[in-house]
């Protein structure tokens, strides 16, 4: 680089000095590093040149991780500029106003369990929960429906980080405002609050929140689904607590799902069926027969085969599990046969039943970046890198996270065919967006 594009001088030395004397040493070294370290950050050398032109002067939370352990020393001694924080005043408020946000973060004693919120979405939430405090007990639980469905709607479209702060005031407003109420309204309040608690979950763990934040929200939603008597409900958090599970994790995942459908509850056709699938692809993670597999698929589809017709749009407060249909089982079972290395049929069901325009954005996504990384099982790499491609496009904007760590996923697959054009177009996407 010519001295005179150098405006972070600390940062080249540094590199220097440990013997990466180019760009492209330092982003081989620094991509090995991230590996050693689980971490799903990657770097390329368009951001290493960023970083020192100064054109980018503040690490993201991963990239910083990484640093850390190649040069042993925080950022700022690289020559990074850390942000400047908030003053603690709001334009037309008072510290206390900022104290009220802050009180209002920590409600369910899980403080620091949330993915960090800006003033204007702290805003938000505040007026959520006021909102519904303001309605009479009659508008209430309608107040509260509406908002939730919206919630989740958005978070389909738009992304995880659109929709939690609405989510954190709905369920902040269920909590306080069940203490004081009448019995009756109470456990519809808690009923709700459940629903609501397992939509946190979720949305923290698509944000990227860490196990434990995800793993308090199950609790929440469990606890009001046994205080309520909705064992139903009860059996969908276990659902969902499978589908969390890391597939690393393939015993537990199995556990969970199997509890779901075998407990002391009767789940609804359809998310039984949803359960089922969910038995599926633990087995294929376990190395159990395709055949099966296969075999519980089909008790998946038979247990959807028995659900009455949707009467209207799927919602999150509507019949449990309703937005599960016969698309979603599709490219759910895609997955399954993915998992257990056959990888031709899953690309056969991928490419069937993605065409049609039954999923939002988010599942469009999350769908057609698992389609991308059974391409490359399937041996079709420059396939494998335009789908992931398609995918990142509808990630990227809205961070959506469970999509995203599947497209690292690929990209880690990918890196046999590193030097193919389209291979390597979609690897520095992917890499340019972790620095962001």
């Amino acid at each position: 680089m010519p001295e005179h594009a150098v405006a972070n001088r600390r940062f080249v030395d540094a590199r220097i000095k440990h013997r990466w004397h180019t760009q492209e040493d330092f982003a081989a070294a620094y991509d090995e590093t991230a590996r050693e370290l689980q971490e799903q950050a990657r770097i390329s050398v368009r951001q290493v040149r960023r970083w020192e032109s100064g054109e980018s002067t503040w690490p993201n939370r991963d990239a910083r991780r990484v640093l850390k352990a190649m040069f042993d020393c925080p950022p700022e001694e690289l020559g990074f500029r850390r942000p400047a924080r908030p003053t603690g005043r709001r334009r037309g408020g008072d510290g206390r106003q900022l104290e009220e946000h802050v009180r209002r973060r920590t409600f369910l004693g899980l403080a620091g369990t949330v993915p960090v919120l800006d003033l204007t979405a702290l805003d938000r939430l505040t007026a959520v929960a006021d909102g519904a405090r303001r309605c009479g007990e009659g508008e209430l639980l309608g107040h509260l429906r509406t908002a939730l469905d919206d919630a989740a709607r958005a978070d389909g479209l738009a992304g995880p980080r659109e929709a939690l702060p609405t989510v954190l005031g709905l369920v902040a407003a269920i909590n306080s405002t069940a203490r004081t109420c009448a019995p009756g309204l109470r456990r519809e309040l808690l009923v709700l609050g459940a629903r609501g608690a397992e939509l946190a979950a979720w949305l923290h763990r698509d944000a990227g929140a860490g196990a434990a934040a995800v793993a308090n929200w199950h609790h929440q939603a469990k606890e009001w689904a046994t205080l309520t008597g909705d064992g139903a409900m009860h059996a969908y958090v276990l659902l969902r607590q499978a589908q969390a599970t890391d597939r690393t994790e393939a015993a537990r995942m199995l556990d969970l799902a199997r509890a779901a459908t075998d407990g002391p509850w009767t789940l609804p056709p359809r998310p039984r069926a949803e359960a089922f699938q969910q038995q599926a692809r633990a087995l294929a993670l376990t190395g159990a027969r395709v055949e099966e597999v296969a075999r519980t698929l089909d008790r998946a589809h038979r247990a959807l085969g028995r659900a009455v017709p949707a009467s209207g749009p799927s919602s999150c407060t509507g019949p449990l599990g309703d937005a599960y249909t016969r698309e979603r089982l599709m490219v759910q079972s895609a997955i399954c046969y993915r998992e257990a290395g056959q990888a031709h049929r899953a690309v056969g069901l991928f490419g069937e039943h993605l065409a049609t325009a039954a999923f939002a954005p988010r599942d469009r996504a999350f769908f057609t970046a698992q389609y991308s990384g059974a391409l490359v099982a399937a041996g079709e790499p420059d396939e494998a890198a335009s789908a992931a491609m398609q995918a990142l496009d509808l990630a990227a904007g809205a961070r959506f996270g469970q999509a995203l760590a599947e497209l690292r996923r690929t990209a880690d697959d990918l890196a046999p065919y590193a030097r193919r054009p389209t291979v390597r177009e979609f690897r520095q996407r992917l890499g340019e967006l972790a620095t962001v």
